[in-house]
């Protein structure tokens, strides 16, 4: 029998940086929709910020619930916990091969008939079964939810934004930065990203809290050991890495400027083929910065949207013919 593999990039960080303070949500309607960066018709949810400072949605299993499940697009699978497993019975499905930032390890596979994200269905979903500890939240809505999708996240309003690409026009009116990626086993990667100097890979994983990078791009930067610290990956297994300050991580003309990297020889990079090439997944505290960010994975492309009055910094530096930093 073969067993399959599943990759879910995300851990939760021990100790880290904390991700930017946002504001509570607000209940008028999304300026993302007033702006004209989302379709009217568009159904916009609000974020809930658990204990953990996981952003969760509202979903429905089989008709059942909502329970509070995570955005992930460092998943390759939608998950449920053991909990939700234990309340609803699902049908066995076999077995997997999990692979997440520390580890890998067999996991139950259960059946899920219908999973809806507000009007959104998505059908026939064999989900690993994961600890509530471990996730942060009842569930993963991963990739192989979200194909067909563009996600925006709006961190100044705490809501997000759901729309089925295969019914909307691919339009990136309103976003200051565009990046096309690429696609590899469901992941969109943005492969033109240059660290202190290096290019590198950047995975944009909503699911993890902290950004962490492979030692191939330590050993290129050559950049020297800082503090220790520890990640708990979604099985529950403890991964040490060394954080690092680094200066400067540029994207299309972007740059952010004194970023914190956890470097760290994760399994999750090697299932990616990534092993050997620079390589760094973008959390939470580094998206947060941003007033919103799209993933796009039906059109292959990221999309970010800066805060007014970096916005209009960054429009007057291309004018001059600079890359901006903040």
């Amino acid at each position: 029998m073969v067993v399959r593999s599943i990759m879910v990039l995300s851990a939760l960080l021990a100790a880290c940086p904390a991700a930017a303070d946002t504001p509570p949500p607000i209940e008028t309607q999304s300026s993302a929709v007033t702006a004209g960066l989302v379709d009217p018709a568009a159904e916009v949810l609000t974020l809930e910020e658990e204990d953990n400072r996981r952003l969760t949605i509202p979903v429905r299993i089989d008709g059942i619930g909502p329970f509070d499940f995570m955005i992930d697009t460092g998943s390759q699978a939608t998950a449920v916990t053991r909990e939700i497993n234990d309340s609803l019975q699902l049908r066995p499905a076999g077995t997997a091969m999990l692979v997440g930032m520390a580890s890998r390890r067999a996991v139950d596979l259960v059946e899920v008939a219908r999973l809806d994200i507000g009007s959104h269905t998505i059908t026939d979903l064999s989900a690993p079964v994961l600890e509530r500890e471990h996730v942060g939240a009842d569930g993963i809505v991963g990739l192989d939810s979200l194909q067909d999708f563009r996600v925006l996240l709006d961190f100044r309003e705490q809501t997000i934004a759901v729309e089925d690409m295969r019914e909307q026009n691919a339009s990136s009116r309103g976003f200051e930065i565009v990046v096309r990626a690429r696609q590899q086993l469901g992941q969109l990667l943005i492969t033109d990203a240059v660290v202190e100097g290096v290019r590198a890979t950047v995975i944009i994983d909503t699911g993890a809290q902290a950004s962490i990078a492979n030692n191939a791009l330590r050993d290129r930067i050559r950049t020297k050991r800082a503090a220790d610290v520890t990640t708990i990956d979604v099985n529950g297994v403890d991964l040490v890495g060394q954080m690092s300050l680094m200066r400067e991580l540029t994207i299309e003309g972007l740059s952010l400027t004194n970023v914190p990297l956890t470097f760290a020889e994760a399994p999750a990079f090697d299932a990616l083929g990534l092993t050997d090439v620079p390589t760094l997944s973008l959390g939470m505290q580094h998206l947060a910065l941003f007033d919103r960010v799209a993933i796009d994975f039906a059109n292959r492309r990221v999309m970010f949207d800066l805060p007014r009055d970096l916005a209009r910094a960054m429009r007057a530096a291309r004018r001059g013919g600079q890359s901006f930093r903040f």
